[in-house]
């Protein structure tokens, strides 16, 4: 793992432990955390998610941006109840680090799903005020294009099979780390 991998990790987790009270390890103090980052942190349980929160856009110093998002997923996450100090041990922390998005240009569904490249594409779904996006380790349980498209498109709010003239699609990509199962 990366020097910089498992200094996202210690931050993420530190950023969580803190809320609880417990001692924070010291992590390694990278240049690249001081330039500005983009971020999702993902925490699970047993293989299954607990919290996912991130940003899809780069504004704030990495640094902050993990502690942020690792603090939001685990205690803002709409889906789950906050997480409790007695989880935090058998609670397993992944930060994928984003790359800048891009649009994709298609002309209709099929095209767009054409283009959608499985495991390794993260995408960003738009279609007026609705919006969603999938990570690309979301392909590990949807990978078939149109599976991945029907989901993403009810994730946003709206029905699997909608398709209109308003679709904006974006991709990026991760460098992803995760603690090891202990």
């Amino acid at each position: 793992m990366s020097e910089l991998g498992s200094t996202l990790l210690q931050l993420a987790r530190n950023a969580i432990a803190a809320k609880f009270g417990l001692p924070a390890t010291t992590p390694v103090d990278l240049p690249e955390l001081h330039e500005t980052g983009a971020t999702f942190v993902t925490l699970s349980q047993n293989g299954e998610l607990r919290g996912c929160i991130g940003t899809l856009e780069a504004w704030r110093p990495l640094l902050a941006d993990v502690e942020a998002n690792a603090g939001n997923a685990a205690f803002r996450d709409p889906r789950f109840a906050p997480l409790r100090a007695d989880e935090l041990l058998i609670t397993r922390v992944e930060v994928s680090l984003l790359t800048p998005a891009e649009t994709i240009a298609f002309s209709d569904e099929a095209d767009a799903l054409g283009q959608l490249r499985p495991a390794i594409d993260g995408v960003i779904f738009r279609a007026g005020c609705h919006r969603s996006t999938f990570l690309p380790q979301v392909w590990e349980q949807l990978p078939e294009p149109n599976q991945f498209m029907a989901y993403l498109k009810q994730k946003a709010g709206l029905p699997a099979d909608y398709w209109g003239s308003d679709i904006r699609l974006q991709r990026y990509t991760v460098i992803k780390w995760k603690e090891a199962i202990s």
